[in-house]
């Protein structure tokens, strides 16, 4: 295992029930050291959306062709990499016949005397782009697959259903991080890709920003050392498992992702991981025990399945039923915070919807439920974005009054990034 990164496992808790009590709450915090000796094989799919929207302003295929090839230059020598034009169609664009070329000083420069060339013209049919990246990560066969997909709007040419079979069948094949620019996608769209692909999803309103979030994106996937991780979650017999949850540094539910991988035990996907730390909500609900006794409520490793499957780390969730109020009362402090963000995130996507439809007064209720739980946190980013939305009269009891005028790019980060949580104040976040 002296190629794999170093990993800990952490569980916060508080693992005492009263009598009759059955719903156990933990936070699995899980860190990676990183790259542990040479960097893996990985490969790379930039897809750029080449629809005629893109011309209007032109300046977006302009930024697009720019970031495009800041990704580029920012490759790793030796990873395989390909460049995809996304109208109606899939096309390639380098190498021009499907396939993956290792980057170089020579393949670099040839890709972005391609790149330069980007026209815009057509429609946008997403799940066709995304089925040409899988096509190409299939027949290279690297360990580490990342592909970043720029998209300016909505997926008009393929219907919902066609979208999600390509994505059924993409699950688990390789990570994708999503970007819309200007105004005119929909968040909803990309927020299924990405999460489905189990990558990131942001806006980037302003066309000029592309370049440097490419490049981020970019180096980050540069930085991953290990793919294809489960979180795998064993709970006894008799006990249900309710729900899985990552909740940092992004709310995702995982509980629909359970691949079964042995007697009441499920594997969660949690995708690519490099020098990072992520968080995740695991609630179990056991038989009642009596006053006294003691179980593992959950059993939970970290595992790269295989022929010779490794096991990265482990960690404990425990019940133990108590008669002391003072102890089966307490609320554990990280997982009282997480399930706050957890519903700050709905509150957030519940007001922006109302408030879509004309429904004010849920709207306002919402929205004003997500400032309090933004304020109570500490998560000052989020709260930022909500003033943009709401008028904030008091953000400790949530009283707000909706903007008349709000600008849609505003709306749309506040969509967006409502999944974007931060850690426990005593952790200095």
């Amino acid at each position: 295992m002296s190629d794999l990164p170093e990993f800990q496992v952490h569980v916060d808790q508080n693992r005492y029930l009263p009598e009759g009590g059955q719903e156990v709450h933990a936070i699995v915090t899980v860190e990676s050291a990183g790259v542990a000796g040479a960097a893996p094989r990985a490969a790379e799919v930039i897809i750029i959306d080449t629809s005629g929207s893109m011309a209007m302003p032109d300046v977006k295929i302009v930024e697009a062709r720019r970031a495009a090839m800041a990704a580029v230059d920012t490759l790793r020598d030796g990873v395989d990499f390909a460049v995809v034009a996304g109208s109606h169609e899939a096309r390639m664009v380098f190498p021009p016949q499907p396939g993956m070329v290792a980057a170089s000083e020579r393949s670099r420069e040839d890709a972005k005397a391609l790149i330069r060339r980007l026209t815009p013209d057509g429609g946008t049919a997403i799940g066709s782009w995304l089925w040409l990246a899988n096509h190409l990560f299939e027949r290279n066969g690297a360990a580490l697959r990342h592909a970043i997909l720029l998209t300016d709007g909505k997926n008009q040419h393929e219907s919902p259903q066609q979208l999600d079979t390509i994505l059924g069948v993409c699950a688990g094949r390789f990570v994708c991080d999503c970007r819309g620019v200007g105004t005119d996608w929909e968040v909803a769209e990309l927020r299924k890709i990405a999460t489905a692909l189990l990558g990131g999803v942001d806006i980037v309103a302003d066309p000029a920003g592309l370049e440097a979030d490419f490049r981020e994106m970019t180096e980050a996937a540069m930085g991953k050392a290990v793919a294809d991780v489960m979180l795998r979650v064993w709970i006894p017999q008799g006990a249900r498992l309710r729900f899985v949850k990552q909740v940092a540094p992004t709310v995702v539910d995982l509980t629909g992702k359970r691949v079964d991988s042995g007697p009441q035990s499920g594997d969660y996907p949690t995708g690519s991981w490099g020098r990072e730390s992520r968080d995740y909500h695991i609630c179990v609900e056991v038989p009642p025990g009596e006053i006294g006794r003691e179980m593992r409520a959950a059993w939970v490793k970290l595992v790269v399945p295989g022929a010779e499957e490794r096991v990265l780390g482990t960690g404990n969730v425990l019940a133990e039923w108590t008669a002391d109020e003072a102890k089966s009362t307490q609320l554990n402090q990280r997982v009282a915070h997480y399930t706050g963000q957890a519903e700050l995130a709905s509150a957030i996507q519940e007001g922006l919807r109302a408030r879509r439809d004309g429904d004010e007064a849920t709207a306002t209720a919402r929205l004003g439920r997500a400032v309090a739980l933004a304020h109570e946190s500490g998560n000052e980013a989020t709260a930022r974005l909500l003033r943009k939305v709401v008028d904030v009269m008091d953000p400790a009891t949530g009283t707000v009054r909706l903007r008349k005028d709000v600008d849609k790019a505003d709306e749309m980060s506040l969509d967006t990034r409502s999944t974007k949580t931060v850690r426990t104040r005593k952790e200095g976040a």
